[in-house]
C-alpha cells in the first residue's frame, strides 16, 4: 500500500511455522523503524506492500500523514478500506495493529481542509467512502489493536474504537468533539461508545465534545492499556503476536462471539458461544493442542 495515499502496511512475523525462525522485528518498508519507535530496525526486507512472513504473520496498517496529523481525507479513507479487504482475505494474517506515523498523532479526524472546500453535493459523495473504511477496520475477523499515541479525536477515536484491544501511550488524548461543531459522531462513535463504556459515559464525551487523557481513559474503559509515552507501538505489537499464538481457529471463533454476543440476550449470547465451540472442538487445531499439550511442545496450529 504506497503511503502516498496516507496510508501504509508492515509486516511482522508473530509465531514461526514448522522449519522457520521466528522473527521480532518488523518486514517493512524504508521506514522500518516505524512510528513511535526508537530507532529500531527491520528484520527483514522492504516487502514492497505484500504480505511476507508464514503462518502467525502479524499485519501493521499505518496512518500514515504525520503532516496533517494523520487527518482522515477522501484518498486515505479509501485506501485504508482497500488496505483492511487485503487484510481480511489473507487467511496467514493472525492479528492486526493499527499505528500511526508521526510523534503529534494517531489522527485528528476528518481532514477539514478537504471538506471546508466540498458542496453538500460532495460532502454526501464522501460518506460512502467514510462509512467503508471505518466498516472495514471493525469488519476485520483478526483480532485487531489500536496503537495509540498522541490526539484521537473525532475519527481518529472511531478508529481506535473500531478495535478490539486499545493500548494508549501517556501522550494519548481522546475525544469525541463532533458536537461542538455542529456534527454527529459518523464513523460508529455513539454505537461504539456506548457498547464498550455505556451509556452514560458514552454521553458525558459524547454531549460535552470534551477529551480525555489517557489517564482517564484507562479509569473509564476507553484504553485497555496504558503504556509509558513512546511505546504504544511496540506494545500493541507484543499483544498481537501473544495473540498470533493462539489457535487461529479458537481466535477468531472467539472474537466472532464476543462480536455477536454484545447486546443480545443471555440466551442468545449463550448460543452464539456454544456455536464458536463447535467450531473450535473438532477442528485441526484442537487436535493438535492436546496433542502438543500432552508432549509439552509448542503447537504448530494447522489453522483449520
Amino acid at each position: 500500500m504506497n503511503a502516498a495515499d496516507g496510508v501504509s502496511v508492515r509486516w511482522h512475523v508473530g509465531q514461526a511455522s514448522a522449519g522457520q525462525d521466528s522473527v521480532g522485528g518488523a518486514l517493512a518498508g524504508p521506514d522500518s523503524a516505524g512510528p513511535d519507535s526508537a530507532g529500531g530496525q527491520s528484520a527483514g526486507q522492504d516487502s514492497g506492500g505484500q504480505r511476507a512472513g508464514g503462518a502467525g504473520t502479524i499485519a501493521e496498517i499505518v496512518l500514515d500523514r504525520p503532516a496533517a496529523m494523520n487527518a482522515l481525507s477522501t484518498a486515505m479513507a479509501a485506501s485504508l478500506a482497500r488496505a483492511c479487504a487485503a487484510i481480511c482475505a489473507d487467511r496467514l494474517v493472525r492479528a492486526v495493529v493499527l499505528a500511526a506515523a508521526g510523534e503529534r498523532a494517531f489522527c485528528v479526524g476528518a481532514d477539514l481542509k478537504e471538506r471546508a472546500a466540498m458542496s453538500d453535493a460532495e460532502l454526501l459523495a464522501q460518506r460512502p467512502v467514510f462509512r467503508a473504511a471505518f466498516g472495514a477496520v471493525l469488519g476485520l475477523p483478526q483480532p485487531v489493536i489500536a496503537a495509540v499515541h498522541g490526539y484521537a479525536l473525532g475519527g481518529g477515536c472511531e478508529l481506535a474504537l473500531s478495535c478490539d484491544l486499545i493500548v494508549a501511550d501517556e501522550t494519548a488524548v481522546f475525544g469525541l468533539p463532533e458536537t461542538t461543531v455542529g456534527l454527529v459522531p459518523g464513523g460508529g462513535g455513539t454505537q461504539l461508545a456506548l457498547r464498550r463504556i455505556g451509556p452514560g459515559r458514552a454521553a458525558d464525551l459524547i454531549l460535552t465534545g470534551r477529551r480525555v487523557d489517557a489517564a482517564e481513559a484507562e479509569r473509564l474503559g476507553l484504553a485497555d492499556r496504558r503504556v509509558p509515552a513512546g511505546t504504544a507501538r511496540e506494545h500493541a505489537l507484543a499483544l498481537a503476536r501473544q495473540i498470533a499464538g493462539n489457535s487461529p481457529v479458537a481466535v477468531l471463533a472467539a472474537k466472532r462471539a464476543i462480536r455477536q454476543g454484545s447486546g443480545v440476550s443471555l440466551a442468545v449470547g449463550l448460543e452464539v458461544e456454544d456455536a464458536a465451540w463447535r467450531a473450535a472442538a473438532f477442528s485441526g487445531d484442537r487436535k493438535e493442542g492436546i496433542a502438543a499439550f500432552k508432549e509439552k511442545r509448542a503447537p504448530e496450529w494447522p489453522g483449520h
